[in-house]
């Protein structure tokens, strides 16, 4: 990071295009350090979807034309993530049954293949669409490979970073920018390791033998993990955002304090925001629409009244919704249970807006109210979480069973004895539920691109001899504790 930073703001002394070429090499270096063989696969996958994007926007009078174009281009970014991703998964699920069957040796995962293959195709649609035109390889290449979101996200839109890059004042040393952009990452770097990481030996433990896990010891587990994977995840947010912020660019919001949602849907509105949005534009709403347009063509009603009705409701929410979260449950990995997990947040949803269509029930307006429909929503996740987690079904079906007391109540195997733990754990749920997020903390100072509802005057950052010390006290502290550091949950997708 030193390095990179120190680079970027030399060599835009010497203009904009030097900085852009320093950073695009600086991100190669950052991607190529695991495994420098996967930059070759990052290189060609960016210099196909470039020349198809060409080709795309040279075919706009031909709207035939231009759509097979576009559909090659996004077919060879999905059969590059199938193949990495689920070509072994499969063959080794139907070995399984017919030992006869050819299979594969396992396939090394690049790193982020999911994140810069969906950024890319996200860059096809637009160009089809017209959405569009900047077509600067330099600015495309840089906004592939930025190496704060290049491992794991977000999902960035071209027509919000592309334009940053071809600003000459993005190349300009910003010391608002650095002291907005440094606090932010540090904030998320101690998130990471003081938060999250001292929760994974009893995570990992847990599911190792979710058969031995009584009632307490089960919904330790499961609590557990929600907590190290609300902060692994909301931390690597911060650091991405605070990394591009040092360098004058601003992310989108990536992540907004989920377990504070008050249903489902609100949930995916606060937790991994860009994918939310990347499978809503790309997704579920061309689906939907695709099928209103058969409805419309067939003389089949689209309004309110048709959608409060079992067919017309199943037609035009719950089948959208099941399919896209379906798909976003198999994007995280190629299990069954990424499956289950992405599927039971569809059937969520469908209840969340068969309410809103018929009107069931109101945005709660008490504070009890409020409390209960944050628990009923966090419990739902919860329970889905633990298919996320599961390294197979019967592993997730053993720690449900341990949290409805199949397995008994065991106290003592539980953790729970453990007082520092428990400490811990209780710390970080007052953290979730009762401290603002990063970006309301830097409200003030703009963090993220949008706008940002902030907190109350005295939680609010800002710059100052008192703020230094506490930022450098905690950089300090966090920089000691990387040495026990796991890897980033969200790096396997």
């Amino acid at each position: 990071m030193p390095a990179a930073l120190l680079g970027y703001f030399v060599t835009a002394r010497f203009g904009r295009y030097p900085a852009a070429v320093w950073l695009i090499g600086a991100s190669l270096v950052f991607y190529g350090w695991w495994n420098p063989g996967f930059v070759i696969l990052l290189l060609i996958s960016i210099a196909v979807n470039y020349t198809v994007s060409g080709f795309v926007v040279a075919a706009e009078r031909r709207p035939s034309l231009q759509n097979w174009i576009a559909g090659a281009g996004i077919a060879f970014n999905l059969t590059a993530l199938f193949y990495y991703k689920y070509l072994f998964s499969i063959l080794s699920f139907i070995h399984d049954f017919a030992p006869s069957s050819p299979t594969i040796d396992a396939v090394v995962l690049p790193l982020g293949i999911s994140f810069f293959s969906f950024t890319q195709i996200g860059y096809l649609i637009d160009c089809k669409t017209g959405v569009t035109r900047d077509r600067n390889i330099l600015n495309y290449v840089l906004f592939v490979t930025f190496f704060p979101h290049l491992i794991a996200g977000p999902i960035l839109h071209n027509r919000d970073i592309m334009p940053q890059f071809a600003d000459p004042r993005t190349y300009r040393i910003s010391r608002e920018s650095m002291s907005v952009g440094t606090t932010i990452f540090v904030i998320g770097l101690a998130k990471k390791v003081l938060a999250a990481d001292p929760l994974s030996d009893w995570v990992a433990e847990g599911y190792a033998h979710p058969g031995n896990l009584g009632l307490a010891g089960a919904w330790n587990v499961a609590l557990s993990y929600s907590l190290q994977l609300y902060f692994d995840f909301s931390g690597y947010s911060d650091m991405a955002i605070g990394l591009a912020r040092m360098m004058n660019v601003r992310f989108p919001r990536n992540f907004e304090s989920p377990y504070k949602a008050r249903d489902v849907i609100e949930y995916w509105q606060r937790w991994h925001v860009s994918l939310t949005q990347f499978l809503t534009s790309y997704l579920y709403t061309p689906i939907a629409v695709a099928v209103m347009r058969w409805r419309i063509a067939h003389r089949c009603p689209i309004n309110r009244a048709a959608q409060r009705t079992w067919r017309g409701f199943g037609a035009m929410i719950a089948m959208p919704m099941l399919v896209t979260m379906g798909l976003a449950g198999v994007w995280h990995g190629s299990g069954s249970t990424f499956l289950i997990f992405g599927l039971l947040h569809g059937f969520y949803l469908c209840i969340c807006h068969y309410r809103r269509v018929h009107e069931l029930g109101s945005e709660p307006r008490t504070v009890a109210a409020t409390i209960r429909a944050c628990a009923i929503t966090y419990l739902s996740v919860l329970v889905a979480g633990v298919f996320f987690r599961a390294p197979s079904v019967g592993a997730a079906t053993g720690i449900l069973a341990g949290m409805t007391g199949f397995h008994g109540v065991d106290l003592a195997g539980s953790g729970l004895a453990n007082r520092y733990h428990l400490i811990h754990v209780a710390v970080l749920y007052a953290i979730v539920w009762l401290a603002p997020n990063t970006q309301q903390i830097m409200a003030r100072y703009n963090p993220v691109l949008g706008e940002v509802q902030g907190t109350k005057r005295w939680l609010t950052w800002s710059p100052g001899l008192g703020s230094a010390a506490a930022i450098g006290v905690l950089a300090a502290v966090a920089t000691m504790a990387v040495g026990g550091t796991t890897e980033f949950l969200y790096f396997q997708f």
